[in-house]
């Protein structure tokens, strides 16, 4: 009995010691407990609100865009352009119907001018052969070879002649077609308004004979300028 006595007396001493050593080492293991998650510090700064009543607009980007204002059409490169490469001044006005005229007018002065110049050269060489009195030189062509030296002389000058009105008709033909691109580069930048008008009617002259009134205005509005003319008998 005294034997079972001390060891549940051991026993229960053992059990008081293994609670005494738990009750000590629990701080410790408590503090040294890394699984347990850190608590994040709260974020207390005001997040920014965006106004939603605020309505958005649209700003219309393509109404501030300004388009650059034309250069004018100018007559001096309409000039300078057809001095430079005929036709070119008539492109330039946009009329184009005008450059094949320019180049049938310029093109059949050169055509002619050289079609005169080889006849006439042709007709000078057989006449020098025909008076320079040398047996020996005859004349190469033989549709000219039996032809009198005064038939040889008179269709030299002819040719030559012609020389000079091809090129007379050339350099008029060359600046009609400058001046043709000067003016309608000018009528370019006319006035074509309704405020400028022009009518022609048949009109009674001082109630004796008929005739033909021509009035002209310009400016609109009470304050336009109207002038008259009558032509008749």
């Amino acid at each position: 009995m005294a034997k079972k006595a001390g060891r549940l007396f051991r026993l229960f001493r053992r059990h008081v010691l293994v609670c005494m050593a738990l009750l000590v080492l629990a701080p410790v293991l408590k503090g040294q407990d890394t699984t347990r998650r850190t608590a994040h510090p709260i974020d207390t700064l005001p997040y920014p609100v965006k106004d939603t009543t605020r309505s958005t607009e649209l700003t219309d980007t393509t109404a501030s865009i300004k388009l650059a204002p034309r250069a004018p059409h100018s007559p001096r490169k309409a000039a300078l352009y057809s001095a430079i490469l005929p036709g070119l001044g008539q492109a330039y006005n946009h009329e184009y119907w005008k450059m094949p005229l320019v180049y049938a007018a310029i093109g059949t002065c050169t055509y002619f001018f050289v079609w005169n110049m080889d006849n006439y050269r042709k007709y000078r060489d057989a006449y020098r052969l025909s008076v320079d009195g040398n047996p020996d030189t005859n004349i190469s062509d033989p549709l000219l070879a039996n032809k009198s030296s005064q038939y040889l002389k008179a269709n030299r000058d002819y040719f030559r002649q012609n020389i000079d009105y091809s090129v007379l008709f050339f350099v008029l033909a060359y600046t009609l077609n400058i001046a043709d691109a000067t003016v309608f580069a000018h009528l370019r930048n006319w006035d074509m308004s309704d405020e400028l008008s022009m009518r022609v009617s048949p009109a009674i002259i001082n109630n004796q004979g008929l005739g033909i009134s021509v009035k002209l205005a310009i400016g609109g509005g009470r304050k336009n300028h109207k002038s008259a003319w009558l032509a008749g008998r």
